[in-house]
């Protein structure tokens, strides 16, 4: 089965600087490295900032872009991970173990499957 973990902190939270930004990254590099060593990682990446989004709506036949994400949250969507495990159970394993999750949340959501066609 397959389950999406978000990554989600607030604006202010994790490291700030280009200094703290670079000393994080061997922890992202290590928690990447080792779901695809241990076969579960389908994919994940890392999101630009919410003030590059761009929200697209049409009601009543009329189109808008908004520039911003849809809603005003005080923690924002950071990336995600991607990953195919046998359960929930493992799945928030994995989630316990993300660098963000000291300053962040990780919600984690399974992928709906289709009936194919």
């Amino acid at each position: 089965m397959q389950y999406m973990i978000l990554i989600y902190s607030a604006s202010d939270a994790g490291p700030q600087t280009q200094e703290e930004m670079a000393a994080s990254m061997p922890g992202w590099f290590g928690y990447t490295e080792e779901m695809a060593a241990a076969g579960v990682l389908v994919g994940g990446e890392p999101l630009q900032g919410i003030e590059t989004a761009t929200t697209v709506r049409v009601r009543d036949g009329k189109t808008t872009h908004t520039d911003g994400p849809f809603a005003e949250t005080k923690e924002i969507l950071g990336g995600y991970y991607l990953i195919d495990v046998p359960n929930l159970d493992e799945a928030l394993s994995w989630a316990e173990k993300c660098p963000a999750v000291g300053y962040g949340s990780m919600e984690v959501r399974p992928l709906m499957e289709l009936p194919s066609q």
